[in-house]
Parts: structure tokens; C-alpha cells; sequence
């Protein structure tokens, strides 16, 4: 493993490298004044130029979202590198030779520089001979799924030739040994000599996120080819199938900006979501998705937060459904919301996208399940329901997927949702899901009034506050509402409280304390302030108490009951507002020539207005 860069040979590379030739790649600068230049900022939307490039002093800065920085620091954002492969890059374009501490890799940096040599040469002449007569079975899969020759070009693709040693002759003929050959994985070692690896088949090149050519995919074509379906590069130098993913180059950028990855299956379902407009889509090469690919998808997303979305697809077979339960095994990975995508009809994105079109994957990734939902309802789906036993042991299979929810703010609710899906009590479901998160993690249990925590016992969670909630009409909307419910849980018909209190809440902490009361409505038990307390996790417990004292903002009327029904239907309005928005846009990104589709939004369009009319009559 490489050391520690010398630090001399950092501060040479940047001195040598002219950073407005490095981020002029990306952006187009313009002079802006001696010594100056400026552009649009690529790390956010502008209409006017605020990107700074200042060429003598190597350093950037964005006067619109605070972004700046040196060249590598830019290469780390733009290209979602670490430091050291940023510093390698530039000194690769100078040719500039690096030495390490603690055991410098010179010979293996020289290696490594010569294996992506071969492969992007070898990527070129799979690409030119695709155009072949022998490649025409190639030419004729592509067609038959839907791939024109600028779809080809697009991703690189190209063709093997059947052929002993044709790609090991034509790189010979370049200048590369073919020990340099084998290293990259390029030939294999056989009694005859060395044979080409890639023979009679479509290959895929499978590059890093920089865009270097690192591996190659090949599928079989040939009826008397005798290999595997797909064979890929071996594990070399710079290939490692765990930690590469295809389409990771194309997609990085649609991936940051979007804050959404789609993972696929395979190479043509990346080419099929591409094409369909579904630009966030990678798949891994010929592994199973795991941890290493999960920090190198981490890094381009941002997933720092938790706003962004991971969207698996899998095929609707028993092999898909194992995959995505696999998938779920590394969810808690992410801090981004994890959902899983699976065609009604079973098809793959390059089939639906042969079989209905463009706007079908689209639809596709838009009506995604959350991850847990599906987790839960692949658990449930292996029992009898309709026995009792069969419904004891699904609530006991299931109830750990609920406890592992990583955001204690989600628990309630999902364990809510498994109660309504077996049919089953939700006290039942409530102790369960407690007691399986007492077999791997700490019960969150509710402290009695007045008594100290225990000195010993882990540090609690921080608990939440009322003076933590943003000072925002969203927000004092919710807040009004929950001390509505809290304060005066009979002064709304039932209807009302239950459109309520299934309104989408935006600030999390009064979600919690939503979900809390929605329980207890939703298994008739009466809403009392003790027993919301109980149904939350514990560090919002204070929170309940203080929603309940905390005096309402009514004017006037001595009766609160009017209040308390304007609140809510503020809030369920509100609801329904979102929903249309929703359904406009839909609307507007739909395609007219699906009749029935937009027929279908049309009509919900007008339930929801109807709906709207039917919360203030006349």
C-alpha cells in the first residue's frame, strides 16, 4: 500500500499545475479583471456568473455558495476523489514522478499508470471493431434491446473478436509487454501461450469515477463459447469489483445534484435508465452490493444528512427479492432514506423499457417502496396470515426488522404499520418490537417522573424541545396543531383527527409525537398525555409534556372546540395542497399519448379539490 505523498512533491505538482487549465474542463471562465477570472459555479444553479478563478495565487472561490478552495480541493468536489488520487492525477498530466514515505510506490505508480494505458487502448479497439463484420451478432443484441449505434458510443461499448490473440497482437503492436497485459487482466496464460481473455463478445469498459478505463464487462454472444454468461476483469492493480460500480462515471454528477442514486442489476439496465432519462443510475460488476461500494456511493451523494435517496431495482423473481433482502442486510449504511423499485410485471429496466417505453422506468424508479415497508412485507409474505399462528410468527420474524430502524423517530410509525398489516393488536406489535431491540441495542425505556437517571447507564439521547423547533408557519402550524390534540383530543370529529394526523408533518421531532397519538387512535385508546409519553421514545417525552402546558394561541372564544377544528383543517388543507402540487407536477412530466395515465391524474386532481371544498363548506 502506497505511503504518505512528500509533502515537497504536493506543493510542486499544485505550483506546476495552472488550476484555471483544470477547472476550465468544467467550466467555461472568462476574463474578469487583471489576474482574474470568472464563470458560472458548477457546485450550484446561477444565472449569474459569481465562480471566481484567481490562475497565480491556485485558488477558487464561489461568491454565491461560499465553495473555494485550491485545485485539489476542487478535483476532491467535482470529481469525488480523495486527496491523494487528486494529487496523482495532476502529477500524471505533468509527468511528474511522486515519492512516498514510508515505502514509496514508484515502480507500482508506474504500473499502475501503464495497466489504464492498456485498458483505455484496449477500450479503443473494442469500440472500432464492434463496427466489424464478425461483430455482428454484437450489433444485433444491442438492436434487439434497444441500443442504436450512438447508444454503443455513448457508453463505450464494444466488441471481442473471436480470435486467439488479436487484442494481444494489436497491443503488442502499441508498445505494451505482455506482462503489462496480464497485469491488467487484459490475457490469460494457457499450455498454447498467451490467449486474449475477451474473445467473441460484448464488452462493457468499467470505468472509476474519474472516467478511467479500470476493467472490462463481456457477455457471452456465441453459441459455442462455453465461459460464463458475463466475465469480467480479474482483481488487478487498479480493479476491484467491490469497489467499483458501472456507470458511477456518467452518472457522479446527476448523483450530487439530484441527491438520488438508482442501483440496477446490470449493464444494459444502466444503458436503458440513462437513455429513459433516469441519469442517476449505477450497478455493481459482477458482486453483490456491499459495504465498499456503499462508501464510494456515500461520497458522491453527500450522505451526510439524511435528504437524499438510495433507490434499489430488482427483478420481480425469487433471485431479485434475495437481492434486495441483501440490500436491506447494508441499509443502515446510509444516512440517505433507502427505497426499493420492482416493475408490477417483474421486468428488469431494460426490458420495461423495451416492452412500454421511456416513461415506463421512469414511473418505474418514481413509485418506489420505502426500503423497510418492502423489507417488512417480503418478512410477513413467507407466513399464513389468516392463523393465528402463522400471524404470532410473523410478528415475531418481523418485529426485529422494526427494531433495527436506525431513526427512532421512524420506529412508531413502522411499528403502527406492522400492526395494520397482520391485523394484530397494536400493544402486542409494541412490546414485540421492544423486545427485539432489547436482544441487540439498549431499550429506550420511559424514566418515571422525578426519578434521577442511573449514573452508570449510557448516555442518554438528547432530548427534544420545543426551544429547538424552528421559528417557521410550517412548524407553528404542526406545533399548534399537536397542542390542539394534546389539549382538547375530543374537540374534533373523529374524520378530522384522522386526516390530521395522516398529514405528511415536515419538522421530525413532531412527526414523533404525530405518530405517537396516531397509535393510540388508531388502536381506540382514549389520548392522554401519560399515555402519548409512554408510545414516544423517551428523549421526547419532554417534548409531550411541553406541547401539553404550553397555552394555545386561541383569540376570543371561550370555547376552543372552533380553534382546535381550524388548526386541523389547516393542516389536512395543507396536506392536500401538497398532494396537488404533487399531481401537477406528475401532470406535467407525464406522457400525453398514455391516455389512461393522464385521465387517472386528472381525476385525482379534481378529488383532491373536492376534498378541499368539503373542508370549509359554505
Amino acid at each position: 500500500m502506497a505511503g504518505r505523498i512528500r509533502q515537497s512533491d504536493v506543493e510542486e505538482v499544485k505550483a506546476r499545475t495552472n488550476i484555471a487549465d483544470i477547472v476550465g474542463e468544467h467550466v467555461a471562465l472568462k476574463s474578469a479583471g487583471v489576474g482574474s477570472m470568472k464563470g458560472l459555479c458548477p457546485f450550484h444553479d446561477e444565472r449569474s456568473p459569481s465562480f471566481h478563478v484567481r490562475p497565480q495565487l491556485g485558488y477558487y472561490h464561489c461568491f454565491g455558495c461560499g465553495e473555494s478552495g485550491d485545485v485539489y480541493t476542487f478535483l476532491q468536489r467535482m470529481d469525488h476523489v480523495t486527496f491523494s488520487e487528486a494529487v496523482e492525477r495532476l502529477a500524471g498530466r505533468i509527468a511528474f514522478e511522486l515519492h512516498y514515505e514510508d515505502g514509496g510506490p514508484g515502480k507500482n505508480l508506474g504500473n499502475r499508470a501503464r495497466i489504464l494505458a492498456a485498458n483505455q487502448a484496449a477500450a479503443e479497439f473494442f469500440v472500432e471493431r464492434l463496427a466489424a463484420p464478425d461483430a455482428e451478432p454484437a450489433r444485433r443484441f444491442l438492436g434487439e434491446r434497444g441500443f442504436d449505434p450512438a447508444a454503443a458510443d455513448r457508453f463505450g461499448v464494444g466488441f471481442a473478436p473471436k480470435s486467439w490473440d488479436a487484442l494481444t497482437k494489436h497491443l503488442t503492436a502499441r508498445g505494451f509487454v505482455t506482462e503489462e497485459l496480464a497485469a491488467a487482466g487484459l490475457v490469460s496464460q494457457g499450455d498454447r501461450g498467451v490467449y486474449d481473455r475477451f474473445r467473441g463478445r460484448l464488452v462493457w469498459p468499467i470505468r472509476d469515477v474519474t472516467g478511467q478505463t479500470v476493467g472490462f464487462g463481456a457477455r457471452r454472444l456465441l453459441d459455442d463459447d462455453q465461459g460464463p454468461k458475463y466475465l469480467n476483469t480479474p482483481e488487478t492493480a487498479v480493479y476491484h469489483k467491490a469497489q467499483v460500480l458501472y456507470g458511477l462515471d456518467l452518472a457522479k454528477r446527476e448523483i450530487s445534484k439530484q441527491r438520488r442514486v438508482v442501483v440496477v442489476e446490470g449493464y444494459t439496465d444502466v444503458m436503458a435508465c440513462h437513455l429513459a432519462g433516469v441519469t442517476t443510475a449505477i450497478a455493481t460488476c459482477g458482486t453483490a452490493f456491499g459495504a465498499e461500494h456503499i462508501k464510494l456511493l456515500r461520497r458522491v451523494l453527500g450522505d451526510d444528512s439524511g435528504v437524499g435517496e438510495v433507490v434499489f431495482t430488482f427483478d420481480g423473481d425469487a433471485a431479485g427479492q434475495q437481492a434486495a433482502m441483501r440490500a436491506f442486510g447494508e441499509e443502515q449504511r446510509f444516512a440517505a432514506q433507502t427505497f426499493v423499485a420492482v416493475a408490477p410485471d417483474g421486468l428488469d429496466p431494460c426490458d420495461l423499457r423495451l416492452a412500454k417505453g421511456d416513461a415506463a422506468v421512469r414511473r418505474l424508479v418514481e413509485t418506489k417502496t420505502p426500503m423497510f415497508e418492502f423489507a417488512i412485507r417480503q418478512t410477513i409474505s413467507r407466513f399464513d396470515l389468516e392463523t393465528v399462528e402463522g400471524r404470532v410468527g410473523a410478528l415475531r420474524a418481523a418485529a426485529p426488522v422494526v427494531a433495527d430502524i436506525r431513526d427512532p423517530a421512524l420506529r412508531p410509525g413502522y411499528t403502527r404499520e406492522l400492526a395494520r398489516m397482520l391485523g394484530v393488536e397494536l400493544g402486542d406489535v409494541t412490546r414485540a418490537v421492544r423486545a427485539a431491540g432489547g436482544r441487540g441495542r439498549p431499550v429506550e425505556q420511559p424514566r418515571p417522573p422525578g426519578r434521577p437517571a442511573d449514573a452508570s447507564a449510557e448516555p442518554a439521547e438528547r432530548p427534544f424541545s420545543l426551544a429547538d423547533l424552528p421559528n417557521d408557519p410550517a412548524a407553528r402550524l404542526e406545533r399548534d396543531a399537536l397542542q390542539a390534540l394534546l389539549q382538547y383530543p375530543d374537540a374534533a370529529g373523529d374524520d378530522l383527527v384522522r386526516q390530521a394526523l395522516d398529514a405528511r408533518f415536515g419538522q421530525a421531532s413532531l412527526a414523533v409525537v404525530r405518530d405517537g397519538i396516531a397509535s393510540l387512535t388508531a388502536s381506540g385508546a382514549p389520548v392522554t398525555v401519560d399515555r402519548v409519553i409512554a408510545e414516544v421514545p423517551q428523549p421526547f417525552a419532554g417534548l409531550v409534556t411541553q406541547l401539553a402546558v404550553a397555552p394555545i394561541p386561541q383569540r376570543g372564544e371561550a370555547d376552543p372546540a372552533g380553534y382546535v377544528r381550524g388548526v386541523l383543517t389547516s393542516v389536512v388543507d395543507r396536506e392536500l395542497l401538497r398532494q396537488k402540487q404533487e399531481l401537477l407536477g406528475r401532470l406535467q412530466r407525464s406522457d400525453r399519448s398514455d391516455a389512461e395515465a393522464f385521465r387517472a391524474l386528472q381525476q385525482a386532481l379534481v378529488g383532491i379539490e373536492r376534498d378541499r371544498r368539503a373542508l370549509r363548506p359554505e
